[in-house]
């Protein structure tokens, strides 16, 4: 319970019990504001709640995470944090899967002497002197 109450924890919880108790109170503004004729208020007086549940949900979920801690397995075993994954470790059905490195892919840029990169290009020296005559017309392209 210790690690609830560390200052970023401190904020958590000020800033959800702010959250909530500003959002219900919304909504029941918008109560107010569709009892005397307003009636869009009262699709604003169902979601200023919802937001408020939602407030609690993260809350809630975020506690959850950090009261099981970061460094448990599926399995319940603590995972050494120098420690390197291998294939075989994954072998119990039981275990997390391995996070590993992304591949890395080169690019090539594509080359190709079809008819779409004439008029590729036709369209680039368009745009080009479009740029260089900003005040002119579509119609008045020389080309």
């Amino acid at each position: 319970m210790k690690r609830l109450w560390t200052p970023a924890w401190i904020v958590r919880h000020v800033a959800m019990v702010v959250l909530v108790v500003g959002f219900l109170a919304l909504g029941w503004w918008q109560i107010s504001r569709a009892a005397s004729g307003n009636t869009l208020s009262w699709a604003y007086a169902v979601q200023w709640p919802i937001f408020a549940g939602f407030v609690v949900f993260v809350w809630w979920r975020e506690l959850r995470h950090t009261l099981r801690g970061r460094s448990t397995l599926a399995s319940g075993a603590a995972a050494a944090p120098g420690e390197p994954v291998t294939p075989g470790d994954a072998a119990s059905p039981r275990s997390t899967p391995a996070v590993r490195r992304p591949v890395r892919v080169t690019r090539v840029p594509a080359t190709g002497g079809g008819p779409e990169d004439a008029d590729l290009a036709e369209y680039n020296r368009y745009l080009t002197w479009l740029n260089a005559n900003p005040g002119a017309k579509p119609g008045d392209y020389p080309g």
